[in-house]
């Protein structure tokens, strides 16, 4: 068994001619044989010397693995690496197979990138602003899809989802009542308390309720429920999409004849129209609860001299600006959620950054919309 062992271990022979060297190797170039396979080729990488050609004749070789052919095949490149040509001759075919594949490559550092502050800012904002034109394009595209959905719905009426749709409001609508009701009041409160504070000091807390109702019917209602429902109703339409998409779900609706904007997105965004200006009106409710509440603890004002103030604060118009807003911004935080859903590809990954991204879009698209209206309002003096 010794005398087998010690006839398979591998053997490298050389000889030397003028300027060039020829090695035969033999025996089981193997990974069980890993410290005689260096010994040998360390003693061959020295006999070699200052050699100008080298040539490596496999032609005996029993058994060769990975691990030898992976050796070799490192020797060669160390060989011209030192200027002096190598070559493989003899080798059997499935020994040249495995050599080409292991494919011996040393790993170069990658180049140092120059790098100016400038440029380097300049690039990343022209880069956020093709971003930004491709979203506003997607966006675009997707509305007129839902668009020309909603149309066909409107003129074939049997393809309209109701089931959906209903489903929907329950979801956004009535399963969200509490946790808009709860923050608006919280903020009305809140407001109301720093107002009170701070008109004290010129005996005009009185005007808390001018404060209160203005910026409520106008502004906050309407934005506080926006950025909650992009926050919890957004992301799940993103996540729901996102999941379909990755399970090729989306993929299976079209084999099957049905259009999944009209199936998928026309209910959910319709919901949110529908739903948002209901929550929007409730969270105003909450917050002049609110403020009238803290109103009466902080600043003595009672409920009845709170509603006389209120009453002549605040118009029809008042109430109408939040109203108006409402839908636009469902329909934005809607177009948002669907584009990213739609985008979402095959890992676990790549849905949590476009549920992440469609939050943080929504909410910034929401004040902007805010932003606009205001400007937009503030030129009607409306």
């Amino acid at each position: 068994m010794q005398r087998e062992m010690t006839a398979d271990r591998p053997r490298a022979e050389s000889e030397r001619s003028g300027d060039g060297f020829r090695a035969w190797l033999s025996g089981r170039w193997t990974v069980e044989n890993a410290a005689d396979v260096e010994r040998e080729i360390g003693g061959l990488v020295a006999s070699a010397g200052d050699a100008g050609h080298v040539v490596l004749d496999l032609s005996a070789l029993d058994r060769l693995d990975t691990l030898g052919a992976w050796v070799l095949d490192r020797t060669r490149h160390e060989f011209g690496a030192n200027g002096v040509a190598a070559d493989f001759v003899g080798a059997k075919p499935e020994h040249r197979i495995l050599l080409n594949e292991v494919a011996y490559r040393g790993f170069q550092p990658e180049p140092v990138k120059r790098s100016a502050t400038f440029m380097d800012i300049m690039a990343d904002t022209g880069e956020t602003v093709v971003r930004a034109g491709r979203d506003f394009a997607a966006g675009i595209s997707t509305l007129g899809e839902m668009v020309t959905a909603f149309v066909r719905v409107c003129v074939i009426p049997g393809r309209f989802r109701f089931a959906s749709v209903t489903n929907q409001i329950e979801q956004i609508g009535f399963r969200g009542v509490p946790i808009i009701v709860l923050i608006s009041f919280l903020v009305g409160c809140i407001v109301a308390q720093q107002g009170i504070f701070q008109l004290q000091r010129f005996g005009a807390q009185a005007f808390v309720v001018n404060l209160v109702g203005v910026l409520v019917l106008r502004e906050l209602g309407v934005l506080l429920t926006s950025i909650m429902v992009a926050g919890r109703s957004g992301s799940a339409f993103t996540a729901e999409i996102g999941s379909m998409k990755m399970r090729e779900e989306i993929d299976a609706l079209r084999v099957m004849g049905l259009d999944p904007v009209e199936v998928l997105l026309v209910p959910r965004v319709l919901a949110l129209v529908i739903s948002l200006p209901i929550l929007s009106f409730l969270s105003s409710m909450a917050a002049l609860l609110g403020g009238g509440l803290v109103a009466w603890i902080y600043g003595g004002i009672p409920p009845e001299a709170f509603l006389v103030q209120l009453k002549n604060a605040i118009a029809v118009n008042t109430f109408m600006v939040g109203v108006i807003k409402a839908p636009f911004m469902a329909l934005v935080i809607g177009v948002i959620a669907a584009i990213e859903g739609v985008a979402v590809e095959g890992s676990a990954e790549s849905l949590g950054h476009h549920v992440t991204a469609a939050v943080v879009k929504s909410i910034f698209m929401v004040i902007v919309l805010d932003g606009f209206f205001a400007v937009f309002f503030a030129a009607l003096r409306y």
